[in-house]
Parts: C-alpha cells; sequence; structure tokens
C-alpha cells in the first residue's frame, strides 16, 4: 500500500498508526477536521512530512477528496462523547458508512474500520449499539473491508491507567465501576502494527480481528497495580453502575470528561475476544503484557512529580 489516507489519524490510536505506515515507507495522509492542530501535533512527533487534509466523516465531499487515489484508507475516527452534530450515530454508522462508500467507489485496494470488541448493532447502549450498526454499513458498502476490534488499549496517554493513576494520586480513596468486570488491556502499539500488517494481506479482505492482550484482569486487578506503581495506598470505593452513569451524565458537560457514559456501558460486563475470531497470533505478533509495558509511563517517580 503506497498511499494511505488515516481518519482519525492524530487520535491515541490513529497517531501510532502514521508512525507505524511512514516507517514503513508508505505515504500517507491524516484527515481530520481540524488541521492546523493536527500539523501542529505531528510536528511535535516529527511527523512534519505527513500530508494533512481537512476531512469530516459526516461530509462526504471531504471524505470523497481525502481518499482520492488512495491505495488503502484506515477509519480510526471514534467520539466517545455525543455533541450538537457530533453524535455516536452519525461518527460510528453514517460517518464509517460515508468512508466505506467513498473508498469503494474510488477503487481503493483496502479499508479497515476500526471498531471495538463488544460491538454490537442490539445493544441498549446507544455507543456500543452505533459500534456494531456501523461495522454492518460498512460490510454493506465496502464487502472487503477488515474490521479491527481492539479491547481496552493502553500507552502513554491512555484512559485507562492514566485514568486511575489520576485518580489515585489526588482523591483520598479510588473510586471503582465495575471492579469485577473482566477486560484484556492491549497495548495500543500493537494494534497499530496490526493494522499495518493487515494492510499488507490481501488474505485478510472481508475479515474481523479481535486484538486483545496476553491476559485478562478485574478492573479492581488494574486499579491495584496502579496504586502499587504510583506508591498510593488507596480505598477502593465500589461505585454503583446506576451512580456511575448519572456522574458521568454531569462530566460530560466538560471540555474534558474523566468519565463518559460510553465508558461505563461497556464496563456493565466482561470485555474479552470471544475466542472465534482471528487475532494477533494470525498475524505473527506476540501482544505486551502490561506489566512491561505500564511501568514505563505509569511510576512511583511521576507521582512524586505531581506531588
Amino acid at each position: 500500500m503506497t498511499t494511505v489516507t488515516v481518519f482519525g489519524g492524530t487520535g491515541f490510536l490513529g497517531r501510532r498508526l502514521v508512525r507505524r505506515l511512514v516507517a514503513e515507507g508508505a505515504s500517507v495522509r491524516v484527515a481530520v477536521r481540524h488541521p492546523e492542530a493536527a500539523r501542529t501535533a505531528l510536528r511535535s512527533a516529527g511527523l512534519e512530512g505527513v500530508a494533512v487534509l481537512r476531512a469530516d466523516v459526516r461530509d462526504r465531499v471531504s471524505v470523497a477528496a481525502a481518499i482520492a487515489a488512495a491505495d488503502a484508507a484506515v477509519n480510526a475516527v471514534s467520539a466517545y462523547v455525543e455533541t450538537a452534530g457530533v453524535t455516536f450515530e452519525a461518527v460510528h454508522v453514517h460517518g464509517a458508512e460515508t468512508v466505506a462508500r467513498e473508498a469503494a467507489a474510488a477503487g481503493v485496494g483496502r479499508l479497515v474500520l476500526v471498531s471495538g470488541i463488544g460491538a454490537d448493532p442490539n445493544s441498549r447502549s446507544p455507543y456500543i449499539r452505533a459500534r456494531g450498526r456501523g461495522e454492518l454499513a460498512v460490510r454493506q458498502a465496502f464487502p472487503g473491508a477488515i474490521i479491527v476490534r481492539p479491547s481496552a488499549m493502553f500507552g502513554p496517554g491512555d484512559a485507562l491507567f492514566g485514568t486511575l493513576a489520576e485518580l489515585g494520586r489526588r482523591l483520598p480513596v479510588l473510586p471503582l465501576i465495575g471492579g469485577n468486570t473482566r477486560l484484556q488491556p492491549v497495548h495500543v502499539e500493537d494494534v497499530a502494527d496490526a493494522i499495518a500488517r493487515l494492510l499488507a494481506r490481501p488474505e485478510a479482505a472481508g475479515r474481523t480481528f479481535e486484538l486483545a492482550g496476553p491476559a485478562v484482569y478485574t478492573l479492581r486487578e488494574l486499579a491495584e497495580l496502579t496504586l502499587r506503581l504510583i506508591g498510593r495506598r488507596r480505598r477502593l470505593v465500589p461505585v454503583p453502575l446506576a451512580v456511575a452513569t448519572a456522574l458521568a451524565r454531569l462530566f460530560e458537560l466538560l471540555p474534558r470528561p474523566p468519565l463518559t457514559t460510553g465508558q461505563v456501558d461497556l464496563l456493565k460486563a466482561d470485555n474479552l475476544a470471544s475466542g472465534t475470531l482471528p487475532g494477533f497470533a494470525e498475524l505473527g505478533i506476540q501482544p505486551s503484557a502490561i506489566e512491561a509495558v505500564v511501568p514505563t509511563y505509569i511510576s512511583r517517580s511521576r507521582a512524586a512529580e505531581v506531588d
């Protein structure tokens, strides 16, 4: 794949994928709603040569322009909070369908949609339901699309260990939502590596891949690990899901909410790979363990600096 358009190329996963593709010699276009901010972010990451295009997945014309003459496209756009015009339905269903339709019309060879483990078109959760419906829409518009379902991703700047560490440093107790919910956290760099490999594999067309880490943990275990890393002793206080949902709705009024209703919905059930779909093993990737990666960016020394 010589030319690759990455929608959402400055997001948590997107920027890692862009770096990986550039390192492999691809010509990358980053398609985002705010190009100036994206250029600044890419420059700070040492990726000055990457082309940045203004595109909004809700706008067909801008999507078509971003995809024109591309060999491949990756849709890594995600909305975790609904605002005026930016709804789960608009982004994850209609936006994903628009990217798929325009990719098919432009004759793009490969299309990857980044979804998530647990995506379900019949879910009662608006966020999870939109993810599932988006997969169906993409499959219909671009039958050869590759769907990637990562588990909860971790890495510097993540919303998992980063949030737990921040709360553990600042609060006298650590609130715990869905403490017995089981997860398979996956390193964001491994997910970027997997997508880059999928783009180079014709036999991956039309398949769905679940990308989960090598081990299963309860959220309580992850919280305890984080507290050990930052050198804090905190009492873990269970928060009922109904209370967490109400708090998340209030937090979503903030510019950068620490908790969203979509995140609470994901914690209502185990977030594990089904075991029936291909994953890292089929791609020749050994996923990283959290014990090997998380201590490199969540540590006692960092806590001392904050305090």
